[in-house]
This record gives C-alpha cells, sequence and structure tokens, in this order.
C-alpha cells in the first residue's frame, strides 16, 4: 500500500483540544510560512463537538502556521507514528490573531521579559485515568507491575518528543497515574504540556487502552488535576524567586508575582478549571484546593511554595518554585499557563505584598460562577483582548447550556468521553 507520511499542524484552542489539519511532510518549509487555512469560527467548536454559538459566522480566513521547532515524530512498533507540530493562528500579513491561545501564553512571557527583566522555567504535571486499567493501590509497586508497559512507553514517548521525562506513578486512585516532566523555557512549557497529553492518549491507545485527562470520572470520585511549576529567573540565570531570609523564601519580586497569582485567581480560575465537572474536583477531602490561599509546601493550597530540604542556599535557590494548582486538562495550556503569568506580572506592576491578600476566599461552586468573575474581571479582560474574552465567554456559556437538565453523574460521563 502506498502511503503519503503526513504532519497534522495544530493548536490547543479554547476548549482545550487540539485540533488542526494534516499536510505532506514534503511540504513543512513551505507551510511554515503559509501555513493551512482555517476559519475564525473552528476557535469555537465546543467541548463536546458542535459550534454551540459563534461570534465569527462563515466569513474570514486565518493561517494556522506550524512552528518547526515543535514537531513531534515518535515511532512505534508496529502501528502508525505520532506526527504532528503545534502552530499559531495569523491574520494576513502575520498579524497573530486576537484569539490564538498560543499568543496569549506567549505575550505574558515576553512581558515578564521586557517589563521585569525575567525569564521563565516552568513544568506540568498532568494526571490522567486508564479506567480499564486496574491498579493494585496507591503508589504501589505491584500497581505499576500491572501498569504493564504504560511507562516505559509513556516516557519513551516523550523523550523521542524531546521532552525530558521526570516521573511516572500509578496515583490514589485505581487507574489513576500521573506522569511528570523536567522544566522548559518560556513557551516551551506550554508546548510540552499539550504534546504530553496527546502523547498519553497516543501510548494509550496504541496499547490497546483509552486514557481520560477529564478532570474527575464521577461526582464523587478523585480528581486528576494539572498543577504547573514556575521559577523566575534574571537575564544571566540566576534564580530570581529565593531570599533565605525572607518570609517563605520569597524575594521581593517572587512575593509579588504570587501575590499577584492569588488576588486575581478568582477572575481567571475559569479558564484554568474550565469545565462544568471542574468543580466537583475542586471540594473538601480530595486532594485538591478549596480556597485561593498561598502555603509553604501544602499540597492542599492553590498556590504552593516548593522548596528543597537542601542546606545549600544555592541548591534551595535553584530548586525553589511555585506550583499552581488549579487546573486541569480541560483548560487549554496555553490560557492556563498565561493567565497565571499574566497574574503574577500584575503582581509585579503594582508591588503587590502577601500580606495585602487578606483571609482566603473558598472556590466559586460552579463553572457559570466562575465564569460571573472572569466576565467581571477588566484586569483579565484586557490580558485576553475583548474579543477572546467575549468568545470565551460565549464559548463556555453555550456549553453549559448544552448540559442543561443532565445530572451531575451525565455531566462527568460527558466530559470523560470528551477529554
Amino acid at each position: 500500500m502506498q502511503r503519503e507520511k503526513l504532519i497534522f499542524c495544530a493548536t490547543s484552542g479554547l476548549s482545550g483540544h487540539v485540533r488542526g489539519k494534516a499536510f505532506p511532510a514534503t511540504d513543512l518549509s513551505a507551510r511554515a510560512v503559509t501555513g493551512v487555512g482555517m476559519p475564525p469560527a473552528n476557535i469555537m467548536l465546543s467541548a463536546f463537538g458542535p459550534i454551540h454559538a459563534s461570534p465569527f459566522g462563515t466569513s474570514g480566513e486565518l493561517a494556522l502556521i506550524p512552528d518547526i521547532a515543535t514537531l513531534v515524530s515518535v515511532e512505534f512498533d508496529d502501528a502508525a507514528p505520532e506526527s504532528f507540530c503545534l502552530g499559531d493562528l495569523r491574520e494576513d500579513g502575520g498579524k497573530p490573531w486576537a484569539c490564538c491561545p498560543r499568543d496569549f501564553a506567549r505575550r505574558a512571557v515576553e512581558g515578564l521579559r521586557h517589563e521585569a527583566g525575567l525569564s521563565v522555567r516552568a513544568a506540568f504535571e498532568q494526571e490522567f485515568y486508564v479506567p480499564d486499567l486496574p491498579t493494585a493501590g496507591s503508589f504501589l509497586l505491584e500497581s505499576y507491575r500491572r501498569s504493564g508497559f504504560l511507562g516505559e512507553a509513556l516516557l519513551g514517548a516523550l523523550r523521542a518528543a524531546a521532552i525530558t521525562p521526570d516521573s511516572f506513578v500509578p496515583e490514589y486512585a485505581p487507574g489513576q497515574f500521573e506522569v511528570t516532566v523536567a522544566p522548559a523555557t518560556g513557551l516551551r512549557a506550554a508546548d510540552e504540556a499539550v504534546i504530553t497529553r496527546e502523547l498519553i492518549r497516543a501510548v494509550a491507545w496504541r496499547l490497546g487502552r483509552h486514557a481520560t485527562l477529564a478532570p474527575v470520572l464521577s461526582p464523587d470520585g478523585v480528581g486528576s488535576g494539572t498543577h504547573i511549576h514556575i521559577s523566575l529567573q534574571l537575564s544571566d540565570g540566576t534564580p530570581a524567586l529565593f531570599d533565605a531570609g525572607a518570609p517563605q523564601e520569597l524575594s521581593r519580586v517572587g512575593e509579588a508575582f504570587v501575590a499577584g497569582m492569588a488576588y486575581h485567581l478568582p477572575a481567571f480560575c475559569a479558564l484554568t478549571a474550565s469545565s462544568a465537572a471542574s468543580y466537583y474536583r475542586l471540594r473538601p477531602n480530595k486532594w485538591a484546593p478549596v480556597e485561593g490561599n498561598v502555603a509553604l509546601r501544602d499540597r492542599g493550597a492553590a498556590i504552593r511554595i516548593c522548596t528543597s530540604h537542601s542546606d545549600d542556599p544555592a541548591v534551595r535557590a535553584k530548586s525553589l518554585n511555585v506550583e499552581f494548582r488549579v487546573g486541569d486538562a480541560c483548560a487549554s495550556p496555553y490560557l492556563a499557563f498565561g493567565a497565571v503569568l499574566h497574574a503574577g506580572l500584575a503582581g509585579i506592576r503594582q508591588g503587590f505584598r502577601l500580606s495585602d491578600l487578606g483571609a482566603p476566599t473558598a472556590f466559586r461552586s460552579s463553572l457559570g460562577e466562575a465564569l460571573d468573575d472572569l466576565q467581571a474581571s477588566e484586569a483579565v479582560r484586557g490580558w485576553m483582548g475583548p474579543l477572546m474574552h467575549d468568545a470565551y465567554l460565549m464559548l463556555k456559556r453555550a456549553e453549559l447550556a448544552s448540559l442543561d437538565g443532565a445530572t451531575d453523574a451525565d455531566i462527568c460521563a460527558r466530559y470523560v468521553a470528551a477529554y
């Protein structure tokens, strides 16, 4: 059988799904200039498939321009390879489109560099379920053993995709796993989160399994989150978050960055916990955050300060990072990463102190309430721009309307199937 090698060019859109088009691999250099055509309305494709509502109609044309640096080429024994790359949505003349999620994250990275002289290093931790692969118990060697080749195949695929794997663990619930990777610089961290999620699905499928990255399998079940670890560096590579003599070991700029994240969290929570099912996870006794607090070494906090146990100040400075824990895989990594960084940059601009925050408030109990906070936030509207802000609200409110009358269990099942 004659086959043409293809490359699928995609972006992680407002719904968090990875969508695009394939083209002949021999055309990659040309497509890096011309891209593949896409109508603006495609950004309104919902979590469940249809376009429920759209401000764009049928008119307009965009180009999805592949970024060759993100090219993934992973071979599998006796199965089709993975061959895809990520790209940017551009208007005529090459201008970034106002609703391009990847550019939203890029602008946050560049804002920190230009305004504060800071570069970002980050890594995403991803939890997921393989429901038809029952494990023996939390973190057990026996559970790892029962997972067969899943861990080896996944970490091997990540390394083949130029991502440095860090760990693989059977998580708390039956059939639940977590994969972590080494930090990457700037926008590449979000790119790697997109790639990692797709390779989780790809590896499971080639092993005859189905992986889901949905926030919960059932309303009362254990949740799967996406945690983002972030550190900041000065232009010469010096760690910028650490101050050995400061409370929680945060430097002044580090404190302002973290305080900005916490202050704006209620306003951007709908971007990081972006589904109706996300809020079943953000409940007490689920090892997930329930309020917008900052804490040292506390895995129940919304923002955890992660420090080293070493006595060496240089080691402590290099390893200190902040972990954002209020997210899951229904959210586009570009929107989640961008929102957290934009919020941190706002804190730096305003010179926030943690003491300015007051008592932490509990999270909203539903996506609808979180969307109300997003709609009311002029700050987040400014980060996103009016077109993306309004389009996202339209997309998510239509998604909720499509769930009218569904039970909590039905809602979870819809997201399990979709993600």
